[in-house]
């Protein structure tokens, strides 16, 4: 064995340790963000004086209603509602996943370290799969998935860095992160080796780092439409516009996460943000597809669904930006549009003799 050769081995090695390590923090990273969300609940005494406060402070909101009981002055129940888009105006978003109480916010704030920690360990781990194989880690299903994982978490963190409300997100973020992850390492996993033909352009930094982009983000914003449709639900029992009044564990989970308008502008305005990107990612496949195989498009399995999943988020932006479509058709539009994504990763490339498919699975 070459000097070379050994120094690519190690490499290697070092990286299969790293996403090791990193799937190990994520762990704890998980059972921290749980206990977040479990010994954050407060009592139904701190749910109502917080209910007062948010409803004393808020901007141009009247004062706690008080009644006289004798010589005794009495503060009325106060009047629980959410902030939301047509008939539910005036919902406030939940304290987030702590409860606003202090031992669920030491918990969450344990799990976001843990997060960065096993977010250096990933990134370690994809930086030293590169070197070992001196090129970029996207060739294989086994780069791709480490690398999207490691950008979904990176995501969540940058938001978390702008000061945006998206601790809620990390318990299902962490979760299913381990699942790429585990799912890499176990079924996915592929040595080291170097490209294909068709792989070796420019175009391969520009296309895939452009479409692991777009999938990150799309998966974010895919998470803020499920919740929607949960939250939406529960708001819906809450103002008694439902047959049943929300149960006592759903309740104590989505009291707690922003108001589903809050959720519904968020996932929009993150597809819509990624949907420009996704356009590029298109067209800078069908570039090097007439580099690569001398014709811009071929109606391979890749390229169809490619297509499939630009029309179905294009028409969720259009469904969202009609009236009509607003709200839960358009959310399960969305989740049906970042469906087709996931068919287009995993499914064309398990499935499809495609042109694309250099995975070996």
């Amino acid at each position: 064995m070459t000097l070379a050769a050994a120094n690519h081995e190690s490499l290697a090695n070092l990286s299969n340790t790293l996403v090791y390590s990193a799937m190990a923090v994520y762990t704890l990273a998980f059972f921290a963000h749980l206990a977040e969300w479990v010994l954050g609940s407060r009592s139904r005494v701190g749910r109502t004086a917080a209910s007062l406060t948010v409803r004393a402070g808020a901007p141009g909101a009247a004062p706690p209603a008080v009644r006289q009981s004798g010589g005794t002055a009495v503060l009325e129940r106060p009047v629980v509602v959410t902030r939301a888009d047509g008939e539910r105006p005036d919902m406030p978003d939940g304290p987030g996943a702590s409860g606003g109480s202090a031992r669920g916010d030491l918990y969450g704030r344990i799990a976001v370290s843990l997060t960065v920690l096993a977010f250096l360990l990933h990134l370690g781990g994809v930086l030293a799969r590169a070197l070992s194989v001196e090129r970029a880690p996207w060739a294989n299903m086994y780069e791709y998935s480490t690398t999207f994982g490691m950008v979904v978490t990176g995501g969540y963190l940058l938001f978390l860095g702008l000061g945006r409300n998206v601790r809620w997100m990390g318990l299902p973020l962490v979760t299913t992160v381990l699942l790429d992850l585990g799912l890499a390492v176990s079924v996915l996993y592929t040595d080291s080796d170097q490209l294909v033909p068709a792989l070796h352009s420019y175009w391969l930094y520009i296309h895939v780092s452009c479409a692991i982009l777009c999938g990150a983000f799309l998966y974010l914003g895919a998470i803020s439409t499920l919740l929607y449709l949960f939250r939406d639900r529960y708001e819906t029992k809450l103002t008694g516009e439902g047959a049943r009044r929300p149960g006592r564990v759903a309740a104590s989970v989505l009291q707690r996460m922003p108001a589903a308008s809050s959720l519904d502008k968020s996932a929009y305005r993150v597809n819509a943000l990624v949907f420009p990107l996704w356009t590029f990612t298109l067209i800078a496949g069908a570039i090097w597809a007439e580099a690569a195989w001398g014709r811009y498009w071929g109606w391979d399995a890749k390229e169809i669904w490619t297509l499939i999943t630009w029309v179905a988020y294009a028409s969720y932006l259009h469904a969202r930006a009609t009236a009509g479509w607003r709200g839960r058709k358009a959310a399960w539009l969305g989740l049906a549009a970042f469906g087709c994504y996931l068919f287009n990763y995993y499914g064309v490339n398990i499935f499809f003799n495609s042109l694309h498919a250099y995975s070996g699975v």
